[in-house]
């Protein structure tokens, strides 16, 4: 029986994290632990409510109340089978979600909520640190070969569930490390990759294969995996990244963030830098995108030395509190500050980019910019330049962190003759299946670009489908 009262003798607390001015001088995880008895008052926060609509925020089905009493009573063993029942990699989604849980927490109505990331990182800490995490190889073999393609959280999860569920399985990356976003685009000091490598090892001795260096499509034709593997898994991401088509995009000095944050990611581990490395060290940086990405750039730009920073949003600053049209349990769209932001650098609201300015050399020096106001008009929202706003920013490295725009629809999707979506993301039916026999999707690359606690929820329920499709029955759990 969970503590009903827990809420009330205890308040929030935020997570720890390094001081600014020790973090900024290294590529280290900016997250610390709670000491003593802190996690387990937080997890007591949580009255195991008659309807938990953490449930209902979260794509896994996590059982949140069942393993934030079990911390309570500090029974971590058992906490750690109740957090893995529905989670293949909590330490992914306990570092990186933006815990939608924690939107539909109960406790939000009136007050803070229950720190649910948090319980669950420790649990997945300690449950490493105390060597609970071991290698859960089949009992039996199915027979049955699968293939997937992309190895990033959707690929790895829908993995794990079809090796552990007899099948043979191998996953091709076309980069030269196995983890997807996780490896190339996560900043270091946002998940360390010796937390993705002691994850791949448990993986490779349950008997999974990865293969590197392998862009199927390209290198290899997927018509040679269709005659060799029984079904294939389509887990490749929508790594397409939005651009931004203006006067000047030309310039010198103007890149895709995830160039920017992957050579930096490869610097990280181990790779001398190449002579086309882009650099912020004493730079005026621009970032344009406010999201998580745009955040990712800031972290990197202050390690690396940059002179300034400033982060551009096209959007109007979000308010404090939710507002009325923005009810619980909804996601609060409310203003946000992660841990680069508390690093320093500058934000603008409500600005759009009108033109990249460069010198005699190509080289790029500034940007024009206007203030923009929101304009409702019936149904549709547009951007309306505000008079006389227009103004130049110093700027010798422009970023553009706008998300994604979708797949890449050529190689694998090309070759097949796929089916997709108005977005032009891979279509799939209920069963997760293509348009082609034998052939599914799950992730980014069906989803579009979406939460990584959404591409393990889709790895897994897209490995129940394929499980049932190679036995006639489904013996795996499937949350979607």
């Amino acid at each position: 029986m969970a503590d009903p009262t827990g809420f009330l003798k205890h308040d929030r607390r935020k997570h720890p994290y390094r001081p600014v001015n020790e973090r900024l001088k290294d590529w280290k995880q900016v997250m610390s632990r709670f000491k003593g008895t802190l996690i387990n008052q937080q997890a007591s926060r949580c009255m195991d409510c008659g309807i938990p609509f953490c449930h209902q925020g979260c794509p896994l089905g996590n059982l949140i109340p069942e393993w934030n009493d079990l911390v309570r009573e500090n029974n971590w063993e058992l906490a750690l089978d109740r957090l893995h029942a529905t989670n293949n990699f909590p330490e992914f989604t306990g570092t990186l979600c933006p815990a939608p849980c924690e939107g539909s927490c109960v406790l939000g109505i009136n007050d803070s909520a229950v720190s649910i990331k948090s319980i669950e990182l420790e649990i997945i800490d300690r449950g490493f640190e105390e060597g609970r995490i071991v290698p859960k190889p089949p009992k039996s073999e199915s027979g049955k070969k699968v293939a997937i393609i992309g190895s990033g959280p959707a690929g790895l999860a829908g993995a794990q569930q079809l090796r552990r569920a007899g099948h043979e399985v191998t996953v091709f990356e076309r980069d030269d490390r196995i983890g997807g976003l996780l490896r190339y685009g996560i900043p270091e000091f946002k998940m360390e990759k010796n937390v993705l490598d002691r994850r791949l090892k448990q993986l490779s001795e349950e008997g999974i294969v990865f293969v590197e260096n392998a862009n199927i499509g390209v290198k290899i034709p997927i018509t040679t995996l269709q005659k060799e593997y029984d079904a294939i898994l389509l887990a490749g991401g929508a790594t397409q990244s939005r651009d931004l088509p203006v006067p000047g995009r030309e310039h010198e000095g103007v890149h895709l963030a995830m160039d920017f944050l992957s050579q930096q990611n490869r610097i990280c581990e181990g790779e001398d830098p190449s002579e086309s490395f882009l650099s912020a060290h004493g730079k005026d940086v621009i970032i344009i995108g406010g999201g998580d990405t745009g955040a990712d750039c800031l972290g990197t730009a202050h390690r690396q030395g940059a002179r300034s920073v400033t982060n551009l949003e096209i959007l109007e600053r979000p308010p404090e509190e939710r507002l009325l049209d923005n009810p619980w349990p909804q996601w609060p769209r409310i203003y946000r500050v992660a841990s680069a932001h508390e690093e320093g650098g500058e934000r603008k609201f409500s600005v759009s980019t009108k033109r990249f300015i460069s010198n005699n050399n190509n080289q790029l020096e500034a940007l024009e910019i206007a203030d923009v106001r929101v304009v409702k008009d019936g149904e549709t929202t547009r951007f309306e330049e505000v008079a006389n706003s227009t103004r130049r920013l110093p700027c010798q490295l422009a970023l553009l962190a706008m998300g994604f725009t979708g797949p890449d629809t050529s190689g694998p999707i090309k070759e097949l003759g796929l089916d997709l979506t108005e977005s032009e993301s891979v279509k799939t039916g209920s069963d997760w299946m293509t348009s082609v026999e034998g052939i599914f999707a799950a992730g980014d690359i069906r989803r579009g670009q979406s939460l990584i606690v959404w591409a393990i929820a889709e790895g897994r329920s897209a490995a129940s489908s394929i499980d049932k499709y190679l036995n006639g029955v489904g013996n795996l759990p499937s949350p979607l």
